[in-house]
């Protein structure tokens, strides 16, 4: 196995684009502690001794927790799972919950890796995504955060309808000013039952407008290409020794457990995903029941699924691997339906290697749609 994802479903605000699973009542949160290491008691048997190369803490906000909060969970994994000698243990973290003293504690668990969602270093945008920090805790977290540790990735925005393209390079610069090996940059997109869809439809906020986020994405791949960061994934910039080594193995189709409410996990070749309700998943887990519901993956959805996530990649779909897992038949079809992708220079095939070019980046998932089996 190559990773478990633990998810930490709290925030103290609701952020206006955000669908993930989260509440912002922590009433609940010792008793979920409790629940999310009995969880990962009872799944150890389907793991045996398979080695955990990554944790990740995501949410949420799971910097919501204490330091010590964390540190037992993390605990429970190294006592009923073989982890890796050298693991990549993530932490996505708020930057108003990431004062001196807690990256301090933090620096001195097992944590090796912050991924902080700054999202903005304007004040404009912040108040406009319902942000819990503002811009001066954005930045002074990182002039903290990078005295203690080395691996940072931080998350910002673009594509904003109000966001000029000139604010969205102060964004970037600003980023590179604190020494960032990692970006993950992100088009604002309007998710079904957030309070962002719900002001547009009301007009009190502008629709989203492709061309400027097309236009802020070209900007985001001049400006990392002069950092020298590699590309490499949609929305992925870093150095090398810097890539999301959790996150690759998602787009490798690596088998993961995902532990919490919401989480997802995948055995190679099916996928299951745990209740989206914070009570229930507490008091099924109290029960010794795991709240988890399943699919067998068919061969449709194994190739759909490679596709989106391989040409995502710099490594783009390797045609050896569509031949042996799908069938010389699949890869037939894949290489005929690439022709006129290929022709229109949104698509090269490289060492028997079918991978999005530049002109393709910015509408990868659209291009992987029309590949897709049916």
């Amino acid at each position: 196995m190559s990773g478990i994802y633990i998810h930490i479903p709290y925030c103290k605000k609701a952020c206006h684009y955000c669908n993930f699973h989260f509440s912002t009542n922590q009433n609940s949160k010792s008793s979920f502690i409790k629940a999310v290491c009995k969880e990962l008691q009872l799944r150890s048997p389907e793991y045996g001794s398979q080695e955990i190369q990554t944790i990740y803490f995501g949410g949420g906000t799971p910097t919501v927790l204490e330091v010590s909060e964390l540190t037992s969970i993390l605990d429970v994994v190294y006592e009923v799972y073989n982890v890796s000698p050298a693991p990549e243990i993530t932490l996505e973290a708020n930057p108003d919950d990431l004062d001196l003293e807690k990256i301090i504690a933090l620096s001195k668990t097992k944590i090796n890796r912050l991924s902080i969602g700054i999202q903005s270093f304007h004040e404009t945008d912040l108040l406009a995504m319902n942000r819990a920090h503002n811009a001066d805790e954005a930045k002074k977290c990182l002039e903290i955060a990078t005295k203690y540790f080395d691996n940072i990735t931080i998350d910002l925005m673009f594509g904003m309808p109000t966001m000029s393209a000139e604010h969205w390079r102060q964004n970037l610069q600003t980023a590179f000013g604190f020494g960032i090996k990692h970006l993950s940059c992100y088009a604002m997109t309007v998710e079904p039952q957030t309070a962002l869809e719900h002001f547009i439809k009301k007009g009190s906020h502008p629709p989203m407008d492709d061309e400027v986020s097309a236009q802020h994405f070209n900007i985001l791949l001049e400006e990392t290409a002069n950092q020298d960061l590699i590309h490499y994934e949609t929305c992925s910039f870093g150095k090398l020794e810097y890539f999301s080594r959790h996150n690759t193995s998602y787009w490798f189709g690596k088998p993961y457990l995902g532990v919490g409410p919401s989480a997802h996990s995948f055995d190679g070749q099916k996928r299951s995903w745990n209740i989206s309700n914070n009570s229930k998943y507490i008091k099924s887990i109290e029960a010794s029941i795991l709240p988890t519901e399943s699919e067998i993956l068919s061969i449709e959805n194994r190739f759909n699924e490679y596709i989106m996530t391989g040409l995502r990649t710099m490594w783009g779909v390797s045609l050896q691997k569509v031949e042996t897992e799908f069938g010389s038949k699949i890869k037939e079809e894949l290489v005929n339906n690439s022709t006129q992708l290929i022709t229109s220079n949104y698509l090269v095939i490289e060492d028997q290697h079918l991978k999005i070019t530049t002109t393709g980046k910015f509408l990868s998932d659209g291009i992987a749609s029309e590949l897709f089996l049916v």
